[in-house]
């Protein structure tokens, strides 16, 4: 018995919820270390201060995705996580920018870095269950187009979350913090627009949604009495796919590249492009504000190039159109080294969105069609871990290398680049054994 093919409406309130939890996840890659420069942090101590953000994915996804196949209520089994998720998530958006009003409890910067870790703890929390979902409802034949849905959502969301304070000082709200402040306020507003969103589009997949009863959805994925019986987590652990180490390894280059981009843009960019490393300058404001417009930029080539991937995927392979879409990621970062122009960087956005396109959808298409669909939440989270890891690993040596590298903050996005074209290659090792066209 196999699963009904969805609509494509259906289909696209499955992941609609996405589409908020990436303007808030853009508003925080965006302005986190604009955030934190401004209450205090040295640039050589920013890429500490994001390691929270992984520590909290590597503890929380495993435990949701494994939670989460055990759970059935009348909202269903990955919804209830999605919509707890998405409130904690905005409150924390609500509080960070706004750290130094809490300077009584806490200095203002370790305020923002608390709100840092709860706010991605539970970006975390939501995130995991809308990869499952997608497993859990699609079928085979809509693979691809589910998780390209999915990319093309997430990056319609990176465009407006990148863009939301240059639009917002364009209208006229104040880009420069005022006097006896840390954060302008088209900032503060960015969030405050981010957090609502981000509640009224996973609201909008909660209510639209119905996922598959535990008897049907057994049905569907020919589950056994013996999938049924409970694992412990090391016997899962034990029996991962290969499938999921091999595409480990392209992970690991992907997200530690992707990981010194969203710290060290910004300071990169002051620093080559406006001449500048005082966090609370205009220009410094300026580079920042920046970020959020080539962030967007390469959101949209993103989200039209998700649109290509099921084509793209289906004639020529999800393995070749994987690498070929990385290796333009690195392209595109180690470029960023040599422009001196603002709007150079353009050009540099052309590659990236191309890599993070690909970076949302194939992996998880690959790896979906190779996991037990009894097991489908616990091994999406535990895959996590090749998301978190390789954070992890570049919050503690982002200081090193950029001392290594002489202490300008650009060199950073070489590192970056570098390391998504090891990505590329890396593809080669990995085996997909159920690459159906689109």
């Amino acid at each position: 018995m196999t699963k009904p093919k969805l609509t494509f409406w259906q289909i696209w309130n499955l992941s609609f919820g996405f589409l908020g939890v990436q303007i808030g996840y853009s508003l925080q890659n965006g302005n986190t270390s604009r955030i934190l420069s401004a209450l205090g942090a040295d640039v050589h101590q920013l890429s500490y201060f994001w390691l929270a953000a992984p520590f909290a994915g590597l503890l929380v996804q495993p435990i949701v995705g494994l939670s989460s196949d055990k759970t059935w209520t009348r909202l269903g089994r990955r919804v209830p996580f999605i919509l707890g998720g998405a409130i904690v998530s905005a409150l924390a958006m609500f509080f960070m920018p706004n750290s130094e009003a809490f300077s009584y409890l806490l200095p203002g910067v370790f305020f923002g870095a608390t709100m840092l870790l709860l706010m991605d703890t539970a970006f975390n929390v939501t995130m995991q269950p809308f990869r499952a979902l997608v497993g859990d409802m699609v079928n085979d034949e809509q693979r691809n187009i589910g998780y390209s849905i999915q990319s093309f959502l997430i990056n319609v969301g990176a465009v407006v979350g990148s863009l939301l304070p240059f639009v917002l000082t364009w209208a006229g709200v104040a880009n420069e913090p005022g006097a006896g402040e840390k954060v302008a306020d088209s900032v503060i507003w960015a969030f405050y627009f981010g957090g609502s969103a981000l509640l009224i589009s996973v609201l909008w997949t909660a209510f639209t949604t119905k996922e598959f009863p535990p008897e049907e959805y057994e049905k569907y994925n020919n589950i056994t009495s013996e999938e049924k019986e409970k694992s412990s987590f090391i016997d899962i652990l034990k029996t991962i796919p290969a499938t999921m180490y091999e595409l480990g390894i392209v992970q690991f280059f992907s997200w530690f590249s992707l990981f010194l981009m969203w710290v060290y843009t910004t300071s990169g960019i002051a620093s080559n492009i406006w001449g500048t490393t005082d966090s609370l300058s205009k220009e410094f404001n300026e580079a920042g504000n920046w970020t959020g417009v080539i962030f967007a930029v390469y959101s949209v080539f993103a989200a039209l190039y998700s649109l290509a991937l099921p084509k793209l995927a289906g004639t020529f392979g999800r393995k070749t159109i994987y690498s070929f879409s990385l290796l333009a990621g690195g392209a595109g970062l180690f470029s960023i080294v040599f422009i001196g122009d603002q709007y150079g960087l353009f050009v540099s956005m052309l590659g990236v969105g191309i890599a993070w396109a690909a970076i949302l959808a194939m992996p998880y298409a690959i790896l979906s069609a190779a996991l037990p669909a009894s097991k489908m939440g616990v091994y999406m989270g535990i895959f996590n871990a090749t998301i978190t890891i390789p954070q992890i690993a570049a919050g503690f040596l982002g200081s090193l290398i950029l001392g290594w590298l002489g202490s300008d903050p650009v060199w950073m996005l070489g590192v970056a680049g570098v390391s998504m074209a090891l990505a590329g290659v890396t593809v080669v090792f990995v085996k997909d054994t159920h690459d159906v066209k689109a």
